[in-house]
């Protein structure tokens, strides 16, 4: 069994001690994490060194960011085949965005994006689709801190978490 934590839309410049705290706390279990985009800056990701990482970059990103990471990603975990997008090129809600995940990754069994800071996790045309919300410690917009973990064995599950203080 692999299990892999999943966030997005952490929209901080630097790890604070706060969200690293965070992170160990959530993702302590993982082997690997999955970011869907909105790291904002790249650095961001050495807070999960010795991980094995997945990120794409989001509309939010700089730059240097945008350069250092892809727009989209397709990658294999245990056999199944991962689809990885920040999602912004596809909509700006939920309802548009996975109507156009589904078409532009069809050999994907587990569709991820983020962008929307809504968390999603249900399975669609046979396909698993999960946006783990946003991991912002203090969100703007009021949503609370939120990210998936999956677990990769026989099948594909999902789940959403709320993080607690």
């Amino acid at each position: 069994m692999i299990k892999a934590g999943i966030l997005s839309d952490t929209h901080l410049t630097h790890v604070t001690p706060d969200f690293l705290k965070a992170v160990r706390r959530c993702f302590a279990d993982c082997e690997v994490v999955i970011h869907a985009g909105d790291t904002v800056d790249v650095f961001m990701l050495d807070a999960f060194r010795g991980k094995t990482v997945h990120a794409v970059h989001g509309n939010c990103c700089g730059a240097a960011t945008q350069a250092a990471l892809p727009k989209q990603l397709e990658f294999e975990l245990g056999g199944f085949k991962i689809a990885l997008t920040h999602g912004n090129q596809f909509g700006r809600h939920g309802v548009d965005i996975e109507p156009g995940l589904i078409a532009h990754f069809p050999e994907a069994d587990c569709l991820i994006y983020g962008h929307t800071h809504n968390a999603v996790c249900r399975r669609v045309a046979g396909k698993l689709i999960i946006n783990p919300g946003s991991f912002q410690l203090g969100s703007r917009y009021g949503h609370s801190c939120t990210y998936a973990t999956l677990e990769i064995g026989a099948e594909l599950r999902g789940e959403i978490h709320t993080l607690r203080s």
